[in-house]
Order: C-alpha cells, then sequence, then structure tokens
C-alpha cells in the first residue's frame, strides 16, 4: 500500500495542528483545567495522530512529517502520563544553594566546552604577550592596561584605595552592571549555534591570559594575584557559567534528538537556562561588591597575602559548591 502523502496530510492537518494547540495551551497554562468534552476531544487526536505516524512510519520516509508528529505524540504521551504536583513556594535560598549547582552539573559537557574554549583563549593570550610584548596594546581593551604593570602597582600602592572614597557603592552596581551584560551577552550569543559564545569565551580567556603574563613577566604576580583573586575567582567562574548556558542553547539548536521539534527541546532546557543565568547575576552581585570594597585595596593598606588567602579559599568553596551542592537532595530523590 502507498500513501498519497500530500492527499493525506491536507486530510489529516486539521487534526494535527487543533492537538498542537491544546498541547500549547496546557504547557502554557498550568493550573488551567480542561473540561470532560476537551479531556475527550485531546484523547481522541493523540490516538489518531499516533495512528498517522505509525502509518507513516510504515509506507512512506518523510522525515519532516514523521518529526512534527513524533514530537506531537510525545509532548501528548507526556501529559497524559503526567502526575501534576501542587506547585511549592519559590524559596531563593534552596533554589541557589541546591537547584542551582544541581542545574550545572546536568549540563556539565556545555560546562567543560565552555571551560577548555576560554583555557585555550588563555594560552592563546600568554604566548602572544610572551612571544611580542607590545602584542598587548593590540590585544588589552584597557588603557590602564597598556603601561608598565611595575608603575600601575606603584601609582595603586600611593593612593591606597582614595579613588573610592564615598563612591564605593556606585563603582560595585557599575561592575555589576558590566559584569551582568558581558554575560548575559556570552549566554544569548549561543543562539548563533554557539559561534558568537566560543568567540567571546575565547577572547576573555585572551584578555586573562595577556594580563596575567604580562605582570608575571614584569615581576608583579604577588600583585597579580592579590588585585584578581579575591573578585576574579567567582567573576570569571561565572563567565564560564555564562557561557555553559550558551552552549546549552546551541546543542539544543543543533539538537541530536531529532525526535522532538526545536520548540519542544527548548520547552525542556528553558527552566535549566533560567536557573543557570540567574545563579550567574547573584555570584556577580557578590563579585560586584568584593571587587568594590576588598580588590581595589593593596599594600600597606591591605597585606596581599590576606587577599590571596581570601580569594583562593573562595575558589576553593566555589568548586565545592558547584561540585557538590544539593548532593544530598539528589541521593534522596534517588531513594524514592
Amino acid at each position: 500500500m502507498i500513501i498519497d502523502l500530500k492527499k493525506f496530510a491536507e486530510t489529516e492537518q486539521p487534526y494535527w495542528d487543533k492537538l498542537e494547540r491544546i498541547l500549547d495551551r496546557i504547557e502554557n497554562e498550568p493550573s488551567a483545567k480542561l473540561s470532560m468534552e476537551e479531556v475527550q476531544e485531546f484523547h481522541y487526536l493523540y490516538q489518531r495522530t499516533s495512528s498517522d505516524l505509525a502509518r507513516i512510519h510504515t509506507f512512506a520516509s518523510e522525515p519532516e512529517f514523521t518529526n512534527h508528529l513524533e514530537s506531537l505524540v510525545a509532548r501528548a504521551y507526556g501529559e497524559i502520563q503526567e502526575t501534576r504536583v501542587p506547585r511549592t513556594r519559590f524559596r531563593p535560598i534552596n533554589w541557589f544553594l541546591r537547584t542551582f549547582p544541581q542545574t550545572v552539573r546536568l549540563h556539565s559537557k556545555a560546562l567543560i566546552t565552555s571551560i577548555l574554549v576560554t583555557l585555550v583563549g588563555t594560552i592563546f593570550g600568554i604566548g602572544a604577550v610572551a612571544l611580542d610584548p607590545e602584542a598587548k596594546e593590540v590585544i588589552m581593551p584597557f588603557s590602564h592596561l597598556q603601561g608598565s604593570p611595575t608603575e600601575r602597582v606603584l601609582e595603586e600602592e600611593m593612593i591606597k584605595g582614595a579613588h573610592l572614597k564615598g563612591g564605593k557603592a556606585s563603582f560595585a552596581a557599575q561592575l555589576m552592571t558590566h559584569n551582568t551584560k558581558v554575560s548575559i551577552l556570552t549566554f544569548t550569543s549561543g543562539i548563533t549555534w554557539g559561534i558568537g559564545t566560543l568567540i567571546l569565551l575565547f577572547y576573555n580567556g585572551v584578555i586573562i591570559g595577556a594580563v596575567a603574563i604580562d605582570y608575571i613577566m614584569d615581576g608583579q604576580a604577588r600583585f597579580l594575584a592579590g588585585w584578581l583573586l579575591p573578585h576574579g575567582s567567582v567573576e570569571i567562574p561565572a563567565i564560564l557559567l555564562a557561557g555553559q548556558a550558551g552552549f546549552v542553547v546551541a546543542f539544543t539548536m543543533i539538537g541530536k534528538d531529532s525526535r522532538f521539534s526545536i520548540q519542544s527541546r527548548f520547552r525542556r532546557v528553558a527552566p535549566d537556562l533560567l536557573t543557570i543565568i540567574g545563579g550567574v547575576a547573584v555570584i556577580l552581585v557578590w563579585a560586584g561588591i568584593v571587587e568594590a570594597f576588598f580588590s581595589q585595596y593593596h599594600e600597606p593598606v591591605l597585606p596581599y597575602a590576606v587577599k590571596i588567602l581570601f580569594g583562593t579559599g573562595q575558589l576553593g568553596v566555589f568548586i565545592w559548591f558547584i561540585a557538590r551542592g544539593g548532593k544530598s537532595n539528589e541521593a534522596l530523590e534517588a531513594q524514592d
């Protein structure tokens, strides 16, 4: 038996469209309730679409129709089999301490990709400045980093943080706003199939590597560690997490699981994306506070050893938090 696919689609399309409208309504309005007639109609449309899918699988090989129907059937099956639980009140502390690290670990491949791209950029930046010190004039976008690191260290130690008197709060807010914009751009650039996210992470790595080797080669490694570690130990990981979210978007668009449409795939990852980027925003608020009220003070006001110890400890706590946060909940859920 051979199906006249065009005629078949024209006949069945209204039923598929109606099922999709009902599914959109259910998914967009979780609290909405269907009447008995609507439930019966929904079940009928599900059965009819499932039957259509079986016929296409048997007698035709059109991926366009097959993918669309598979997506509809999968969504409908999920709604039919789902057991809805009462909504619980949103608890910010529980969300950040448990849900956020769990979600980060759930998309570990995207995080590893973000870290590797940044590392490659860092190595490139180190090599570029080490081989050609004048390259920093092209690589570094900040004018205050163009001069001699030693001269800048002497200047910073002489002013003793006086340039921030009375303006720490506004400086912190400025830092938070800037870093949040960078993170959002890194995240949303994933819509370019990850190319934009890759470029931004690579360039960020280049800057980190170039600045680091410039200060080390000038004998200012101690100042560099005391300056960057307090806020950089959380600020840089936050950018990496924003990159992770960007690559989650890219992987979703590429869609190795072709059984679902791109809309369905994005519905599945949307809560995770919101969780990751929301956690990034919280981290950047803390990084801005630390940079304005702590990182900008140097010896003799604040010993570098204290700043390095603080930054190293903070980095260790952050790594532990991402690796272990919410683990007890995961164990309980596995037992259930």
